[in-house]
């Protein structure tokens, strides 16, 4: 069996209960973008000059992304190409939010980062399983693959 595979299999195991899975449909995108814009949020510092080739995208989410997409990569070529849309996504939205918003995306990410752990939790008390990550902190990076892994089998996708 694949690592991602049993990876997968075991966040699954705490992931049983219909309820539950809803909420994390909507939750760990939510948590996700959330952290991005969180550290989107962060100044550039020097990143501009050091990372100029990146132009506009040289800022410390898309530093921590490219680090994250590495993992996924790791684990599955396929899993990672569509975590770098999403990815994508997450990051034209921070900017947006960024533009719409000027000094408030910090703000808006940290609400939808507490709301949606709050709504995380209660998903795992309606399960009665503890969250994956509290065995292994990897886990945090595996339930954005889980739901892509969903995606990629009603496309009929391999992964």
């Amino acid at each position: 069996m694949r690592k991602i595979e049993a990876l997968l299999h075991e966040y699954g195991l705490s992931h049983q209960n219909e309820t539950n899975k809803l909420i994390h449909w909507f939750c760990v995108p939510s948590i996700f973008f959330s952290v991005v814009g969180l550290i989107f949020s962060i100044p550039e510092g020097p990143l501009p000059e050091l990372l100029y080739f990146l132009g506009n995208f040289a800022n410390w989410a898309t530093l921590t992304l490219i680090l994250i997409l590495i993992y996924y990569l790791t684990l599955s070529g396929p899993l990672a190409l569509g975590m770098f849309f999403f990815s994508a996504i997450c990051l034209a939205l921070a900017n947006f939010l960024d533009l719409a918003f000027p000094g408030k995306l910090w703000l808006i990410s940290l609400a939808i980062f507490v709301i949606a752990w709050i709504i995380q939790f209660y998903g795992h008390k309606i399960e009665g399983k503890k969250p994956s990550f509290l065995k292994d902190v990897q886990f945090l990076m595996i339930g954005p693959a889980w739901l892509m892994h969903f995606i990629y089998k009603r496309l009929g996708l391999a992964y």
